[in-house]
């Protein structure tokens, strides 16, 4: 799959719900209405449209939510996604908040995945509490020690909010040197309305990054996982750090990468609007070779960038969509 601009298409991140377990003051509205089943995939019609994915040349997937792990069952397609690997699939990954990895990781190594990205944007638990509306930080690390017990590498996810956790970066390194993971910091992006003004909230990268280097040695590397981060080695730790900056430098240019909702929607940009719908296409009985024409016909229209800008003039998001729809 290559789209209009060159760019391979190898990576495919697919949400399985949009509900989850957690409020976090940058991703949902703490009153959210979620999605009534009707509207959401089946387990196995995820599983078929993964399989189109990777016959067209995709060789890693991301499971995302919400929270995915929240999903009945999702284990299920896991196993069936972890089938695959090594016949066109080189990896399967997933990212969650953590509150569902003590149940769950074990099964999660078991299916191929070896390593998942976890979600945590502060190590105080009254902050915790705060940003994620009602959460107890306690289930998350758990969830994440459990992650390392079952032997999965782990990297740290951490929304990077200015006046809210711009005090803790120094701490969450060396705690994640401490522990072996890996942490990326990420620019909060303008994605639907979650009851706050985010102009507030902005921090730009470039600014984290030097304040970090004033403790920290960060030493360029070649390093990649796929994605859109920009990763630095850690000389003190021997972990690295990452930093993901949709709004002081975008990576469209590299971008290899469209995003699958729970409904069948497929985003060929996470910062437009524009989509395919694959659940009126599987639902209307396509054939395999109708379903890959539609995926084609759908990567012919991915745009060249996003229009990421935060509105200062009305305070609204660029993208009116939650991050929660989209997946992660």
């Amino acid at each position: 799959m290559i789209d209009p601009f060159g760019r391979p298409i190898t990576y495919l991140r697919v949400s399985v719900t949009d509900r989850c377990d957690l409020r976090c003051v940058y991703c949902m509205a703490e009153d959210m209405t979620f999605l009534p089943k009707a509207e959401i995939l089946s387990l196995e019609e995820l599983d078929r449209l993964c399989g189109a994915f990777i016959r067209l040349g995709t060789g890693k997937i991301r499971i995302t939510g919400g929270e995915p792990l929240v999903r009945r069952d999702v284990m299920r397609l896991f196993d069936s996604l972890g089938a695959r690997l090594g016949n066109g699939l080189r990896e399967l990954t997933v990212t969650t908040n953590g509150t569902q990895l003590s149940r769950h990781a074990d099964a999660l190594a078991k299916a191929g995945v070896r390593r998942i990205n976890v979600s945590l944007d502060t190590l105080v638990p009254e902050k915790f509490a705060a940003m994620t509306r009602w959460g107890k930080i306690e289930k998350t690390l758990d969830g994440i020690f459990a992650a390392k017990a079952a032997g999965l590498a782990i990297k740290i996810n951490a929304v990077a909010m200015k006046g809210v956790n711009e005090d803790e970066f120094d701490a969450l390194l060396a705690w994640c040197g401490e522990h072996g993971f890996d942490l990326c910091l990420i620019e909060t992006m303008p994605m639907g309305d979650i009851d706050g003004d985010r102009t507030d909230q902005y921090l730009p990268l470039s600014m984290v990054r030097a304040r970090l280097r004033k403790t920290w040695t960060l030493d360029d590397t070649d390093y990649a996982t796929g994605g859109p981060a920009r990763y630095y080695n850690v000389a003190e730790t021997g972990r690295r750090i990452g930093f993901i900056t949709p709004m002081t430098h975008n990576f469209c240019e590299s971008c290899n990468r469209v995003r699958l909702t729970c409904t069948g929607t497929l985003y060929m940009c996470l910062g437009q609007d524009d989509s395919a719908d694959f659940r009126r296409v599987l639902r209307a009985g396509a054939s395999d070779d109708e379903l890959d024409a539609a995926i084609l016909a759908a990567i012919a229209r991915k745009p060249k960038g996003h229009d990421f800008i935060i509105d200062r003039s009305h305070n609204r998001p660029a993208v009116a969509r939650h991050m929660s729809v989209t997946g992660g």
